[in-house]
């Protein structure tokens, strides 16, 4: 059986073929960061329209791709939420009309547990239970997976995300929209003693998050260096580093502390900023020393796709669990309101 999975939450279109016995057989991805560069980030109005334009083609694409034509899937996915609703529903749309038309099953799937599932799609694949860290631009959280459809909540930013701060300080260091990737760059001719940053609620007993500290904290500095006349290239240079071993240092005390509360050997990292290479590196330390593993998306599936979506959607439709005629999308959806999976 293979299902096609559509994701268009935000500011990529992104298409795939899934197949339940052979994993992941075609995907392509449009992404709108040339558009939203020259605004500085994402224009809602402007990313639904681009969705319009790119979401057939990309369907076209993949079902070429894989060798099929489109009577051949047994169920369309899409992501249903959370994320901008002008841009959920052209994909809710295009998915629901294309299971109208073929008579087939459309399956909203949680833009979040797609993340999550995304190191599924790599081999090894990591195996059940294990405990999750979900770090992107809007989400930071700590969770426990017993299952497929069955996390439970550890912990979770109280407010900023760890990717929204990446951003917010690339912003700050004059670096271009998106500002993750940059920043990463510039962190690496830094030097991780000049400055040091708050690792915000470390000496709580919590899983709990906090990044706006940080951002302050960041703020000021670069503001003091301006009014001192030296931000120049060195500077930025290491204040991207001491950022970057603050959010680093607070993700892996976090995960030890959720780790330990699990008693999990196993660690699964998804979405945007677990593209990171010093979040990799340590997170993977963490869990060598551990005695665990540390499991990770390739770096394009850690951002928005449609693979994650379409793998997700799979274990969606094996469980039985399809989605209304009506259009439904869900810009906000917690994450342990899901269906369990028992199929």
């Amino acid at each position: 059986m293979r299902i096609l999975g559509l994701e268009s939450s935000c500011d990529e279109t992104g298409a795939a073929v899934y197949d339940d016995e052979q994993g992941l057989i075609a995907h392509a991805l449009h992404t709108q960061i040339p558009m939203h560069a020259q605004y500085g980030g994402v224009v809602p109005e402007l990313a639904s329209r681009d969705h319009i334009k790119r979401v057939v083609p990309l369907v076209r694409e993949v079902t070429r791709r894989a060798g099929m034509q489109l009577q051949d899937y047994c169920a369309v996915a899409y992501t249903a939420g959370p994320g901008l609703i002008g841009a959920l529903l052209v994909g809710a749309m295009a998915a629901r009309a294309l299971a109208y038309a073929l008579n087939i099953p459309a399956i909203p799937v949680h833009h979040m547990e797609g993340h999550l599932l995304a190191p599924l799609l790599e081999d090894p694949k990591p195996a059940f239970p294990f405990t999750a860290l979900l770090v992107s631009g809007g989400h930071t959280m700590l969770i426990d997976v017993r299952g497929p459809g069955a996390y439970h909540l550890l912990g979770q930013t109280v407010d900023d995300a760890a990717g929204e701060a990446f951003d917010k300080t690339a912003k700050l260091l004059d670096l271009p929209y998106p500002g993750g990737p940059h920043l990463e760059r510039l962190a690496q001719g830094g030097n991780s003693s000049a400055y040091h940053f708050p690792r915000p609620m470390l000496d709580r007993p919590t899983a709990d998050f906090s990044f706006a500290g940080l951002k302050t904290a960041v703020l000021n500095a670069v503001q003091a260096a301006k009014a001192e006349g030296r931000l120049n290239d060195q500077v930025k240079s290491d204040i991207a580093r001491c950022f970057t071993d603050a959010v680093t240092d607070t993700l892996v005390h976090k995960c030890e502390r959720a780790l330990k509360m699990t008693h999990s050997k196993t660690l699964v990292v998804a979405g945007g900023v677990s593209a990171n290479q010093a979040v990799r590196q340590a997170l993977t330390a963490l869990m060598a020393e551990r005695g665990g593993q540390a499991f990770f998306a390739r770096p394009e599936f850690c951002t928005d796709n449609g693979a994650m979506i379409a793998q997700a959607g799979m274990m969606r439709f094996k469980a039985g669990q399809y989605g209304p005629l009506a259009v439904n999308v869900f810009p906000r959806w917690p994450l342990d309101t899901l269906a369990l999976l028992n199929g």
